[in-house]
């Protein structure tokens, strides 16, 4: 029996009508020439193929008695018919009326008593640019499934690396099917596993209790909150703002594009991560979208960073992830002081949760679990608790390395993998990201009651990339600067310099053509600069 583990659990209990608990992702696939006919049989036909090997797809929940401990997973056949759908747009449709789709889409909980997925397949999208048909694919995986890395892991079974589906060997099991359990099997299974987990816990407290200890003497050393000092400590409370209240029923969701290789060489210039680059990015743009609606709170904003828990190479389909917080500088105007505050902050998170990783737990026991986490969630919205206490974060941020080549679903090309993720209670906004190709892929997915305008600070991304980008690099000349008045200090370098090599040689007439081929260079570089500042300020502005 393969019963969830408690971190898988977890998100079936905290699941509400108003707080659904899937992820996905929304892709454009553009069809080869000379494809006929709709692309729904072929992508049934396809996954049909590759069932054998994708288990997460062929398993759904069996419950325990009473509800009493964690459900388990069994074997089901799943009806292609149910899980891939077809949903037709306006001739010509674009992004937008993707993105209206997966908001209204994003809402509606999985059926718990079939496999915990849907495809929905969307036609009548505007062809590409050299006429070939293009199709959306909207996904939905329940996280109780996956996490991110294990929904990555999914996405190399599912998808080719060229238009032609690979062969796919398949090696019959010898494991029984089981399509249910007997209330013998349930219990003493469930008992059992309850009994090693309790085992391994009490085994386990002497090294975890020493490691949480400096983890937490590391933590409180960095933090604005308990030693009243400024800086890129993480551990304060957020400031309050729109997005951090109890969510409604309704979504609205933006994706976004960046170059991946520019954001790559972006950081390298300033030594930073992608994930410091990605953090900064949205840090711009939050600080952007809330300054022009004159809601941008005076403290930093707080994001909630998730972090891998997963030992490389593991592809098990299971959550094996924590939730870490990162101070985003939105307090800061300077794009890059606040790129150096997020470095900072993330490089205090890293020191704290690397002594945590061994140690947090993803499985636990669950006996009561059940009952006592569904009241919970479900009191926690009702009482509306999330708008009368403080908060510890004001949104989730979330990067996940995907694959860097390109990849085909049923032979059709896949041009972008926007996440689709989860908001809850308190936390109202969630940015996925994930690498693709050459892309940086972003998925803004909000409450719509706290952000109806979600598409506008996707387009601020785009903005604070480009500010980021005009940056000067560690060495260069701050653009800000005279332009002019860079070149003469630079020329007289030049020329005190070359000056001084011919002294010896050539004497003061030798220093007088030195001197005045370098001014007459500095002068007509000089004229240039002036000409073309205007339209350089224009840029950056």
């Amino acid at each position: 029996m393969k019963q969830l583990s408690g971190l898988d659990a977890t998100f079936l209990y905290l699941e509400t009508a108003t707080m659904p608990m899937h992820v996905g992702a929304l892709h454009v696939i553009e069809l080869p020439a000379g494809f006929k006919g709709r692309f729904l049989p072929a992508l049934r036909k396809h996954i049909a193929s590759r069932l054998p090997v994708a288990p997460v797809l062929r398993r759904r929940l069996w419950w325990m008695p009473l509800n009493l401990a964690n459900p388990a997973w069994v074997d089901a056949e799943p009806d292609l018919k149910l899980h891939i759908v077809e949903i037709k747009l306006p001739t010509g449709s674009g992004l937008d009326a993707l993105e209206a789709q997966v908001s209204a889409l994003h809402p509606v909980l999985l059926d718990r008593n079939r496999p915990l997925w849907k495809m929905h397949v969307f036609e009548g999208l505007a062809p590409g640019p050299e006429g070939l048909r293009r199709v959306g694919l909207y996904t939905q995986l329940h996280h109780a499934a996956v996490d991110g890395q294990a929904a990555v892991a999914l996405a190399n079974v599912l998808l080719d690396t060229t238009p032609e589906p690979r062969a796919i060997e398949i090696v019959a099991s010898r494991r029984t099917r089981t399509f249910s359990l007997g209330m013998t099997e349930m219990l003493r299974g469930a008992l059992g596993n309850q009994a090693q987990k309790v085992v391994q816990i009490v085994r386990n407290l002497p090294a975890t209790v020493g490691t949480l200890k400096d983890a937490a003497t590391s933590a409180v050393s960095q933090s604005a909150l308990l030693t009243g000092r400024k800086g890129s400590g993480n551990l304060a409370l957020a400031p309050r703002t729109a997005l951090n209240a109890s969510i409604s029923t309704g979504r609205a969701f933006a994706a976004v594009t960046l170059p991946l290789a520019d954001v790559k060489v972006l950081g390298y210039a300033h030594e930073a991560t992608v994930n410091d680059m990605v953090l900064a990015i949205c840090s711009g743009a939050l600080r952007r979208y809330f300054a022009k609606r004159r809601q941008l709170p005076r403290k930093s904003l707080v994001a909630a960073v998730p972090i891998s828990l997963r030992e490389k190479g593991d592809t098990s389909p299971d959550n094996q992830a924590s939730m870490s917080l990162v101070s985003l500088g939105t307090h800061i105007a300077d794009p890059l002081k606040r790129l150096k505050h997020i470095k900072a902050a993330t490089a205090a998170m890293k020191s704290t949760m690397g002594n945590l990783k061994s140690i947090l737990p993803t499985d636990f026991p669950s006996l009561g679990v059940p009952w006592l986490m569904e009241a919970a969630a479900a009191l926690y919205g009702k009482a509306r608790v999330a708008d009368r206490i403080p908060q510890v974060a004001n949104l989730v941020i979330s990067n996940v390395p995907g694959p860097p080549v390109t990849l085909y679903m049923a032979g059709g090309r896949m041009l972008t993998n926007y996440p689709t993720s989860i908001v809850v209670h308190g936390l109202g906004l969630n940015i996925t990201v994930q690498s693709y190709d050459r892309s940086l892929d972003f998925g803004l997915m909000a409450d719509a009651r706290a952000m109806p305008d979600v598409r506008e600070l996707a387009e601020a991304i785009a903005l604070a990339f480009d500010d980021l980008n005009a940056l000067p690099r560690p060495g260069e000349a701050d653009p800000e600067q005279p332009v002019e008045g860079v070149i003469l200090r630079t020329g007289r370098r030049l020329t005190g310099g070359l000056a001084d090599a011919v002294t010896g040689a050539m004497g003061k007439a030798a220093r007088a053509v030195v001197n005045s081929a370098v001014d007459a260079a500095v002068t007509q570089v000089t004229g240039q600069a002036r000409a073309n500042a205007p339209a350089r300020r224009r840029r950056a502005g």
